[in-house]
């Protein structure tokens, strides 16, 4: 097999026969729905913790609106404006599918926030990694850009975030992040590779919603929450107070409205409130 199948027959710069504007229109049409737009900013919520926890406090909402067959949209108020959030968005091809899905339906910023586990250790966990490039070791990102090892960010988009979270008490750093499909298939040989490329942290997601986003022109910031050492060492995985939400939603809150600062992110003015 001179080229395997995941590289094989992909058409980058060729359109989509299937798009999420067609999903969108059926599922639109079997629910009932009218068309309406989602919030501008909207998050990713994988662990679904913040989700969670908004709900139970009474701070989130449904949207009524959100068409998507597989998940459900909340909104709440953050950084003086209201924004999206859907949860328990795991892996790679999932957080995609929903990010085509959110840009098609008015989405104009799209944030991913992820709990990772630490590679090469940026301080003693839970702290969060602004992530500039992440490592494709998924299936997604190649059916939209040829091969490379990497998916750079917005580097501009990385610099505001950066400065933003700067400005908090929360511990953050920026560094490139490894995203696999197959979390429970870390061996010691490919996080050591990791190790020597300075990779900071391992994920499911950012390789592929920054290759989306580069072949589509469309502004992702993907954030990661290392908060583990893949269960190497005892009392792992806390993420702090409430589940680290109360630290995820002061990064969330910092890092978007640095972002929707006016004339801080071209194509990102109409966020402005």
């Amino acid at each position: 097999m001179a080229v395997p199948p995941i590289l094989d027959n992909k058409h980058s710069s060729t359109p989509s026969v299937f798009t999420p504007a067609a999903l969108l229109r059926e599922a639109r049409r079997q629910k009932r729905l009218s068309t309406v737009d989602v919030p501008a900013v909207c998050i990713l919520d994988p662990d679904g913790d913040l989700v969670r926890q908004l709900r139970k406090t009474g701070a989130a909402r449904s949207f009524p609106g959100w068409p998507c067959y597989h998940t459900e949209l909340d909104t709440f108020s953050l950084a003086g404006r209201e924004v999206g959030i859907v949860g328990r968005v795991v892996g790679a091809s999932f957080a995609v599918l929903v990010a085509e899905e959110l840009f098609a339906s008015g989405c104009k910023l799209l944030v991913s926030l992820t709990s990772a586990g630490q590679v090469v250790a940026a301080g003693e966990p839970p702290y969060f990694v602004v992530i500039d490039r992440s490592l494709r070791d998924e299936g997604t990102s190649y059916h939209y850009a040829p091969p490379s090892e990497f998916a750079d960010a917005d580097h501009n988009i990385v610099k505001i975030a950066a400065t933003a979270l700067a400005r908090t008490a929360l511990h953050s750093v920026v560094g490139a992040s490894w995203t696999t499909d197959a979390p429970f298939r870390e061996t010691a040989e490919a996080i050591a590779a990791a190790r020597a490329k300075n990779i900071l942290a391992v994920e499911m997601e950012a390789a592929a919603l920054y290759t989306f986003a580069r072949s589509a022109n469309l502004p992702v910031l993907c954030l990661a929450h290392v908060t583990n050492t893949m269960g190497l060492n005892g009392d792992d995985f806390e993420k702090g107070e409430a589940d680290g939400t109360n630290d995820a939603l002061t990064a969330l809150a910092a890092v978007i409205a640095g972002l929707c600062s006016e004339g801080r992110l071209e194509g990102v003015a109409e966020v402005t409130e």
